[in-house]
């Protein structure tokens, strides 16, 4: 069941990426997706730089709620964020490769709950952020062939 779990995540972890603007929009990639967890990176650019000359957290928070929704979108269940919340342990810089791991730590019914690492290229923690979904109605790629490998 997990193989087939996971390359379900994957066929809707492409559907969403597709789709999803914001994430592309700022160099996100897709590095790892499985049934509830998901890892995403993307490159700090002086775009992303506030007045402190260092990465400002709103874009370190994007790419950790961007890998909390692949990962809790990743059963083929329409799912947003209900709450969710970081802390910044350290300051990423101009060029700093960050990786955000998501991974679903419960669910149950139409509630789940996610922690999300964000790291550096070296491993050095810059964010830990908490999110709670809230599944909603609908699915990401088509329910009839959600189960093949198609």
């Amino acid at each position: 069941m997990t193989a087939q779990a996971d390359r379900l995540a994957q066929r809707v972890a492409a559907r969403m990426m597709a789709e999803d603007q914001a994430s592309r929009g700022l160099g996100m990639t897709i590095l790892a997706i499985a049934d509830g967890r998901a890892e995403l990176a993307m490159t700090v650019t002086d775009s992303m730089l506030n007045g402190h000359a260092i990465c400002h957290g709103g874009f370190i928070f994007t790419l950790a709620d961007s890998a909390f929704a692949f990962a809790c979108n990743s059963d083929n269940h329409r799912t947003v964020a209900q709450h969710a919340a970081v802390t910044f342990v350290r300051p990423a810089r101009h060029g700093d490769r960050l990786t955000a791991t998501a991974q679903r730590r419960s669910s149950a019914g139409r509630t789940g709950i996610y922690d999300v690492t964000v790291t550096q290229q070296d491993g050095a923690v810059i964010a830990e952020f908490h999110g709670l979904s809230r599944r909603i109605d609908g699915h990401i790629v088509d329910a009839a062939t959600s189960s093949g490998d198609a």
